[in-house]
């Protein structure tokens, strides 16, 4: 084939792309290649090389004009010596050997083949030959675009090899389904590490400055959560919907309506906890018939997530089979729609949209943002190059000339700018560049004609302060003006760039940028990660360029972990990894590396919070130092799951208890107990010594020691069979797991290299890991860990262990088989083999027949306590 011969790479190969190559031919076997590759690694180069070594005609899709024709560019920049190669187009309609093209334009042809011309682009694909498909920046994928790709792959040998920078994680558990589905599984990451090793990416820090929200938001927030403890209130004595609970089938007619049941169990569960809630007892010979032996189960609270299962269910999706009770129902909508929890069909207590929007565009942030450039430009002076970026433009405070900034109540482009035009004191350092908006000072409007031409466009100052001036351009000059605003901003003639993440978020690149504040809440973590990527690039003209990305967070007052504000902050930071903070230096993602409190009780802890943040931020020569240390202590990104410790008792107890075994633990605690008791008792007790005798005596000692050490012992023996439950039993079904996956050859590198390491953080969480595998067998093994340790949910089989001090002191009696492992019964029982090898004497249980669904439901209810917990979470670190 001509392409492994005209084209050849023109420079040498940088050592992490070196290594991804090395492994190519092990990744391809399968004909599914899923790379993920940072900003600035060179993704696009890897890919013309990957799509050389395949050597078949190939289609490369991506999601803009722009990075299309970047894949040409790089073609003719890299690979091209000989000129007379000129087998690749950029039009589908016309494809050659190598055809660059966008998901639209593929989408466009196969509407027009389907309607058009009565064909299908299955057969356009096959008639041209096509037996390679590259998916550019795979995470923009939409479900009409997905569609006719899926259908593509339904070509024998088609070649699928999917580019990304960042996985999209953050989206529903069925749109990633249809990501993995499609891209297949992750082969290969190029590690942020190794590119600010090599010198690609520069040493950088993302911080976290806190707000809290106004009064009036405030007033808002309370009066919304009052108004929801009140309806929860009266809901839970309201008889008639108990009543109506009470004669609901599920209730009323368990048995003639299970097999309804086991495909709504949470439903079932929300009604009981709502109706123990209530003060109802609850019928114990129902609790026997789902499979309860002892008759108790230990409720939860009614928290707001069963609540809205239960009104859910209700009010929508079983409305019309409760017709006898509509006039009931109808009043709860209605209670429900003043007090701002139900809109468009949904019950939502937790107020994830409506609160989150109004903490996610608090006008406290505006503050937060003046603080954060005043306090970078203390450190940084006129070296400061920062950019912030926003979702919306918010045009209507563009003509505001007051000076009071408590108008300026909605985040965006406009509404910032004028905030640091009043409060800052180097507002000449001020520009705004948007699609349809662009301002800049006076001072550097010579500047920005020298670069665009004299004429190309027009000047008109700005109303609220005639030091600025709006740019309008002509003709040609409207698609330079973003390259003539960003030449100003490299070369430090504008220092504060304000924009939007649609211009500026991706495919935009300033080397220069130091600072960079992410103001934006629209939108996914993927696009966060793409907006973060343009402050980590070095700049050829800054050897020592750090970069610090702040993100925004409005805490919720009424909520003691921060509110769904931080919340969707800890899940977009699942897709960075970076230094930690303080303490010894690791490479880690998510916010744990920043060392967070659980809980944001005070507003003093708030401000303490901010000065650390800050203060940490101001050490750029520390931050650059702490990613080198961190680099050398690994050499590769390990994939693992984290367990939280989430025990109330101190972990250090805990781990005090480990350490010296229980019998010395409880030696030491009653010999230590005993030397306060004694004495004590002898003054008490003398008497009794003197007049009834020695037997007399040690019978009341006896009893007083047993009467005061009984219960420490029990809690001390509970202690330390919980904790070994776990952390011993997790390394236990690890072992049994990578039994398993070699075995079966799942996992190819040879039990000898491969093992299973656990370790203990100084918080009490723990994390699992295989050494020495690649990245596909460690993505493989903490997948499937993770599923075995999940919640249970809806699985084909389930692994049972039980015995009566298990249940008694609320250790887990059913673990999950993951699903690929058990969609057939020779493959689970198989999987079943190892887990008695190595971890206990469950039994395997089929949960597809009525007896295996009792046992079922009876799981879901006896962890019904981690329905909205992570029992666990996956993780990466540099190791």
């Amino acid at each position: 084939m001509e392409l492994i011969h005209s084209l050849k790479f023109k420079f040498e190969w940088r050592s992490y792309q070196q290594n991804f190559l090395d492994h190519f031919t092990e990744h391809i076997q399968d004909h599914h290649l899923h790379m993920v590759a940072p900003p600035g690694s060179g993704k696009t180069i890897l890919g013309l090389e990957v799509l050389r070594r395949v050597n078949k005609r190939t289609l490369v899709l991506a999601p803009t004009l722009t990075i299309r024709n970047q894949w040409k560019d790089r073609l003719v920049s890299f690979f091209l010596n000989d000129v007379t190669f000129t087998n690749f187009s950029t039009n589908i309609k016309e494809p050659k050997l190598l055809t660059f093209s966008t998901y639209q334009s593929l989408h466009a042809l196969n509407k027009r083949l389907t309607k058009a011309e009565n064909h299908s682009l299955l057969e356009f694909i096959r008639e041209n030959g096509i037996e390679t498909l590259v998916l550019d920046e795979a995470h923009h994928l939409k479900n009409e675009w997905y569609k006719c790709l899926m259908a593509l792959k339904e070509i024998e040998g088609l070649t699928v090899i999917a580019l990304t920078a960042t996985p999209p994680y953050d989206s529903s558990g069925a749109e990633l389904n249809k990501y993995f589905e499609l891209c297949g599984p992750i082969d290969d990451e190029i590690a942020v590490p190794d590119l600010v090793k090599n010198g690609d990416l520069c040493p950088h820090q993302d911080f976290v400055y806190f707000s809290k929200p106004s009064e009036a938001q405030i007033r808002y927030i309370v009066e919304y959560r009052e108004n929801i403890i009140q309806f929860m209130n009266d809901l839970k004595v309201d008889t008639k919907f108990q009543n109506l609970l009470l004669e609901h089938p599920f209730y009323k007619n368990t048995e003639d309506t299970l097999e309804e049941i086991y495909g709504k169990p949470s439903f079932l569960s929300a009604m009981l906890i709502f109706l123990n809630s209530a003060g109802v007892d609850i019928d114990k010979e129902k609790l026997l018939f789902l499979g309860f032996e002892n008759k108790v189960v230990d409720f939860p609270e009614l928290t707001y997530e069963w609540i809205e299962i239960l009104l859910q269910e209700l009010l929508v999706a079983q409305r019309e089979a409760l017709g006898a009770y509509e006039p009931q129902l109808k009043a709860i909508e209605k209670q429900l729609g003043r007090i701002g929890v139900y809109e468009k069909k949904r019950v939502n207590f937790v107020g994830d949209e409506q609160l989150y929007r109004s903490l996610a565009s608090s006008p406290s942030k505006l503050r937060s943002i003046h603080n954060i450039l005043q306090e970078e430009y203390k450190v940084l002076g006129e070296q400061l190059k920062a950019v912030v970026l926003t979702d919306f433009i918010r045009k209507e405070f563009f003509d505001y000339t007051g000076e009071a900034t408590g108008v300026l109540n909605k985040l965006g482009v406009v509404s910032i700018f004028q905030y640091l035009r009043i409060k800052s004191g180097h507002k000449q350092h001020l520009a705004i560049l948007t699609g349809s908006l662009v301002v800049l000072h006076k001072t550097v409007v010579e500047d920005f004609e020298k670069v665009l031409g004299e004429g190309a466009f027009g000047k008109q100052p700005m109303v609220a302060d005639t030091d600025f001036i709006t740019i309008s351009a002509f003709g040609n000059a409207k698609n330079n003006i973003v390259a003539a605003v960003t030449e100003l901003f490299q070369k430090g003639k504008i220092k504060i760039l304000i924009g939007t993440k649609s211009l500026l978020g991706e495919g935009w690149d300033a080397p220069a940028i130091n600072t960079l504040v992410l103001a934006s809440y629209v939108g996914s973590f993927v696009s966060s990660n793409q907006m973060r990527g343009r402050a980590i690039r070095t700049d050829a003209n800054e050897s020592n360029k750090t970069g610090n990305i702040w993100h925004l967070a409005c805490l919720d007052p009424t909520i003691s972990d921060g509110g769904k504000d931080l919340e969707k902050l800890k899940r977009r930071f699942t897709a960075f990894s970076g230094v930690s903070i303080d303490g010894e230096p690791y490479i880690e993602n998510g916010l744990d590396r920043l060392q967070l409190p659980a809980h944001f009780d005070e507003d003093s802890h708030l401000e303490e919070l901010n000065a650390t943040m800050v203060q940490s931020a101001s050490d750029r020569q520390n931050l650059g130092e702490r990613w080198h240390e961190a680099i050398h202590k690994g050499s590769v990104l390990v994939r693992e799951v984290k367990v939280p410790y989430t025990d109330r008792t101190p972990f250090r107890k805990v781990k005090r208890m480990r350490s010296v075994d229980a019998a010395q633990y409880l030696v030491i605690e009653v010999v230590a107990g005993l030397g306060l008791f004694l004495p004590e008792f002898l003054m008490k007790n003398i008497g009794t010594l003197l007049n009834k005798g020695i037997f007399q005596f040690l019978y009341f000692l006896l009893a007083g020691i047993v009467i005061g050490f009984a219960p420490k012992t029990y809690k001390a023996l509970k202690l330390y069979f919980l904790f070994g439950n776990s952390f011993k039993k997790t390394i236990k079904i690890s072992n049994a797991l990578l039994d398993y996956l070699v075995r079966t050859k799942q996992i190819h590198s040879g039990s000898c290299a491969i093992s299973v390491v656990a370790e203990q953080n100084a918080n009490g969480a723990f994390v699992c890991y295989l050494k020495g595998a690649s990245n596909y067998e460690s993505t493989l093994f903490v997948n499937l860990l993770h599923e075995i340790l999940a919640p249970v949910e809806n699985p084909r089989y389930l692994l049972v262990n039980s015995n009566w001090l298990k249940r008694k002191w609320g250790i887990r009696n059913y673990y999950v088989v993951p699903q690929d492992l058990g969609r057939r019964k020779a493959d689970a029982e198989r999987f079943h083999s190892f887990w008695k090898k190595h971890v206990d004497g469950s039994k395997l249980l089929y949960t597809r027949t009525q007896m295996g669904r009792k046992e079922l439901l009876k799981a879901r209810l006896a962890h019904i306590v981690y329905q909205f917990k992570e029992v666990s979470e996956k993780a990466i670190t540099w190791k």
